[in-house]
């Protein structure tokens, strides 16, 4: 991942944060040459960003490599805390007695992916899907399906203007025009469904959470279900209980009287 960015107006804040990103996408320790490698840093500039970073909290050293410090989940901690919606959407999973025994989820949009912001795990933990910091392909997830839905269909083609959309299934969309058609179902029905286009023993379903006000952005409120489990019958509940709590998400109002 060698760094090809645009010209910032602080370059050193620039590549500090290519190291938080580049430590976090890899998920190990690295050292100094993989991380000067990767990014195509200067040893020396590499060694005093991450003296910085270090000092900071922000990463800590193992041994001779490094990884993301402490400070990386505070910080992440405060921004949640800010959400009400985050806050409220733990409050909707544990009160309704259909949504309590699902698999739910939280995300907002980013360039392509969705990036999970909250989980709910209910009766029967998915091992496999999302949690909290994921990042999941927006073209296939419910979650995503729901957020590109609400972007112009210019905007939608030109993000995924490469062509290479992930498959993670034989049942992922393969082309833009498939991605663009999906997302005008999602638009007339007012829900996305994911048929096993992420997991093959899974549906996911999602609901928009509009933002309040112009500042905020949206959310997108998911459901997972086994295939298997009544799926039919699963989601006539589901889906009504979801737009139920989407629309309280999005009325601050609602919340407030119901705290």
């Amino acid at each position: 991942m060698n760094e090809k960015s645009k010209p910032s107006g602080a370059p050193a804040v620039t590549r500090a944060a290519a190291i938080l990103n580049l430590l976090a996408s890899e998920g190990i320790a690295l050292n100094l040459t993989d991380i000067s490698r990767e990014l195509g840093l200067a040893k020396s500039s590499t060694f005093n960003l991450c003296s910085a970073l270090e000092e900071a909290g922000l990463i800590s050293r193992r041994d001779t490599s490094y990884v993301l410090g402490r400070k990386i989940v505070e910080l992440g901690g405060a921004y949640l805390r800010s959400f009400d919606v985050v806050r409220e959407f733990y409050r909707h999973c544990s009160e309704s007695p259909v949504l309590s025994h699902e698999l739910l989820q939280l995300a907002v949009l980013d360039g392509t992916s969705v990036l999970y912001v909250a989980r709910h795990e209910g009766r029967a933990p998915l091992r496999l899907s999302a949690t909290i910091g994921d990042r999941f392909p927006a073209s296939t997830t419910a979650v995503g399906n729901i957020l590109l839905a609400q972007l112009d269909p210019a905007v939608v083609a030109d993000r995924f203007r490469d062509g290479n959309l992930p498959q993670w299934t034989e049942r992922s969309v393969s082309t833009v025009a498939g991605l663009l058609a999906k997302l005008e179902a999602t638009r007339e029905r007012g829900y996305s469904l994911d048929d096993g286009e992420t997991n093959p023993a899974v549906t996911g379903v999602a609901m928009l959470v509009r933002p309040r006000s112009s500042a905020e952005e949206p959310f997108a409120l998911g459901a997972s279900l086994f295939m298997a489990d009544d799926l039919e019958g699963r989601l006539e509940a589901v889906i009504p209980e979801l737009r139920r709590v989407a629309h309280e998400l999005s009325n601050p109002m609602l919340m407030n009287q119901q705290a």
